[in-house]
Formats: C-alpha cells, structure tokens, sequence
C-alpha cells in the first residue's frame, strides 16, 4: 500500500513539474471585431444639370440711306451702339448718292430682298405706303407706348395715314435765306431783317448783281435758287402771295391759279426782268453759284450747312421774304421698315433707335436737318453743332411759321412733269401762261391715276 501511496506521490510532482515548464495554457484569442468602418452616408443627390440654354439666334439687319460717303460714320456710329445694346443684332449699313438709292431701292423691292430698314422722303411715302412694301407700325406704336408726341406736329403729317404709321421722322427741313455776309458788307447793304419783302430782295438784288471782272458778263447774282422742285423756292413764293399747290384733297392742280401766277411772274421777273437771277444755263455752269461764290443770296434748308461749311467766305441765314402772307415751306426725311423683313421686331428696334434721342443726337451732328424731335431741336447737339458757326435758331423759329411739303400719291411723276415742263420757260423758249396751260391738265390726269 505504501508503495502505492509513494507512487502516487511521484506521478504529482511530475504532474505539477510539466504545468509549470510548460507555462499557463493560452486563451483562445478573441475574434477580432472588424475594424469600424465609417457608416455609410447615404449618396448625395447631384443637383439636375442646368438646360443649356440654347444661344440666341444672330439677326442680321440690313439699313439704306442716301448721303455722301462722309455720312456712313455716324450711321455706323449709331448702329454700333443699338449692336452694343443688343448684342446679337448685326446692321450692315450702305450709303448711295440720291439717284442711285432709288434705283437700287425698286431693284430690291422688286426683287423681294429690299433693305430691312431705309430712308424716306417724305412726299413720296404716300407711293410706297399704298403699294403695300412697307411694315405697318401702328400696333408697334401702341404696344411700346411709343411717344408721338415728342415730335414735331409738322414732322409727323405725311407718315399718318387712314390705317396709321407706317414710317417715322429723323428730321425736318424748313427753308430759310442763305446770305454771303461778305458781299452785304462789302456794298454796305444792312442784312435782311424779319418781315422784308420780295420787293425789298428785288432791290438788293439789283446792288449785288456785279460784273466783278468786267468782261461784260454778270458773273455776281443777287439770287440762285434751283426752281426744279417746289421746296426750294416756288412752294413757299405761292403761298406768301396767298395762292395754292393742290386742293385738300390732293385731286387738283391750282398752280396756275390767283396768287400762284403772281408767285411764278416774280421769279420770272427776277431772270428776265431784273436780271439778277441766272437761268438755269448760266446757273450750270458754277455748279452751286452760292456756293460757289457767285450768288449771295439762295434759299435752302439745312441740309446744305455742311457744304457750306466748306466754303472761303462768311455767310449766315435770315428769314425768307414775304409777301401776302409770311409762310416758309417745311420737308421731313424718316425711316420705315420693309414688309418682307424677316426680323421686324429687331427691325423695329433700330428704327427706334434712329428715330428717338440716341439716334437724332448722333444724327445732328452732321448738320442735315433739324431734328424731329424738339427736344434735341433745343439742345445744344443742335445749337451749338460744330458744322458751321451760324443762326441755328432761325430754322426753329421757321417752324411758327411753315406748312408741310404736300404728300401726295402720283407725286414723283407730278413733280417731275412741273420740273422738267417749266424748264424752257425759265430757258425763256416758252411762255408762262401757255406752259401752264399745258401742264395743268396733265398734272390732274396723274392724280387721278394715282387717286384709284
């Protein structure tokens, strides 16, 4: 028994031995917690792409005037600045002498690509308005507000019609006497003040007709006037001695009428009579005989201050003579849209632009006429303009006292008959009365024409 105890004994201790070489029993290691993870943030919601808008279509405008080259300038000048404005309006402009304009103007209408913009003179709108080439602009008016009434009354009557406008002015035209200074002060003779007379022009007349070289020739008028068209002279002579053009209604010719026939005996009389007009003719041959320095006295409106502007003497203006009445004669050029425009909107914009303050102020400054708008009429870009160091108020003071050109349908073809029919009376091949009495007729047979 006891060598079972002792046996026993030894096999604990060897037990106990072996635990503590062998060192504690290892742990099973824990598992391992995945490492944390940051918690997923739901996806952010990409805002929807903004629609590119598509770009804005590029207009192309096209805008005709008549002028000289030196005017292409300013009109592009003006037409930059509605581009910068709108910046994807492009507007080609061109410039014409007055006979070729007209020709390329009925080219392109006839062909059906006329300009989108163009010039108008105002006696022949009634023409182009009833042959139905031109945009109405009545409901463009209204729509806008635009302001009729910034205008001159006088600017605005030929372009109103029975369906409304179709055409708005840049500018007016009163006519007024050009005097060269230098040869009223040279013979001591006072410049011509408010309420002279046609008598008086006859007298003074006769002191500055001058043979200057004495050669035998008269080569110094007292007078030049162009009495082709009625604006210069003729249309504001019959109605100072109290006649009339046409009846109100423009169906009737009265130029051989009362007072009429009195107007077209003075100047007859100033050619052959007095001597102190030169026949168209002679009159040729200087060109412009005032500008020239062969006239010193002509009536003109203001279209032609830039010219003279140029010349090598001094001159001003003064009012025209009287008669009967105190009476002057007033023109309008304006602007107008063509119907087959493709972008009459953009069309109308321009227009705007040329016929309100940012176009005529522009427009002024190259002295062609007194701008439509009083405004800008009053405004030193008119008064105190750089063309030529003149009366500029004398033309504004005209307006108290001026009637509109007629306009009239058939006016082209009734201009030119009286135009180029009176031209051998004042050749002196022909006489008044009888030249008249052949006209008339003629005259009334276009306007009936024109009237249907």
């Amino acid at each position: 028994m006891r060598k079972y105890l002792i046996l026993l004994t030894l096999l604990l201790v060897a037990a106990l031995v072996l635990v503590a070489c062998g060192g504690a029993a290892e742990e099973p290691a824990a598992p391992e917690e995945p490492a944390p993870t940051e918690e997923a943030q739901p996806a952010e919601e990409e805002a929807p792409a903004e629609e590119e808008m598509p770009a804005e279509e590029q207009v192309e405008l096209t805008f005709s005037v008549w002028g000289d080259p030196e005017e292409l300038a300013i009109l592009q000048e003006i037409a930059d600045d509605f581009q910068a404005e709108n910046p994807n309006v492009n507007v080609t402009v061109t410039v014409s002498d007055w006979d070729t304009y007209w020709d390329k103007l009925q080219t392109t209408l006839a062909g059906g690509n006329p300009p989108d913009v163009f010039a108008m003179d105002a006696p022949l709108y009634p023409d182009y308005q009833s042959r139905g080439v031109l945009l109405g602009l009545q409901d463009l008016i209204e729509r806008d507000n635009f302001d009729l009434s910034a205008y001159y009354p006088e600017s605005l009557v030929c372009y109103d019609t029975a369906d409304g406008y179709y055409g708005l002015p840049r500018d007016i035209q009163p006519s007024v006497m050009y005097i060269n200074t230098d040869m009223f002060d040279e013979a001591g003779i006072p410049y011509p003040e408010d309420g002279w007379t046609w008598d008086d022009l006859l007298e003074v007349g006769q002191q500055l007709t001058k043979d200057t070289d004495g050669d035998g020739t008269v080569d110094q008028y007292g007078l030049w006037a162009d009495i082709w068209d009625m604006e210069l002279l003729w249309g504001a002579m019959i109605w100072q001695y109290g006649g009339e053009i046409l009846n109100e209604d423009f169906t009737q010719t009265l130029l051989a009428e009362g007072g009429a026939m009195d107007a077209w005996q003075t100047i007859y009389d100033m050619i052959f009579e007095y001597g102190i007009m030169p026949d168209p003719s002679v009159a040729e041959q200087f060109g412009d005989p005032f500008e020239s320095g062969n006239a010193a006295m002509t009536p003109a409106g203001h279209w032609v201050v830039p010219y003279y502007g140029n010349v090598d003497f001094n001159w001003d203006v003064v009012p025209l003579p009287e008669a009967v009445n105190k009476q002057s004669i007033v023109n309008s050029v304006g602007f107008v849209i063509s119907k087959d425009s493709q972008h009459p909107e953009e069309a109308w914009g321009f227009l705007k632009h040329l016929v309100g303050e940012p176009g005529q102020t522009k427009i002024t400054s190259l002295g062609l006429g007194v701008p439509s708008m009083p405004a800008i009429a009053n405004s030193d870009a008119y008064l105190n303009q750089p063309t030529a160091d003149i009366n500029h108020q004398l033309f504004l003071d005209a307006m108290d006292y001026s009637r509109v050109k007629p306009c009239f349908r058939g006016y082209d073809e009734w201009a030119t008959l009286f135009g180029d029919g009176m031209f051998s009376v004042w050749l002196g091949e022909a006489g008044l009365q009888e030249t008249m009495d052949e006209l008339v007729p003629q005259a009334d047979a276009i306007l009936q024409e024109a009237s249907q």
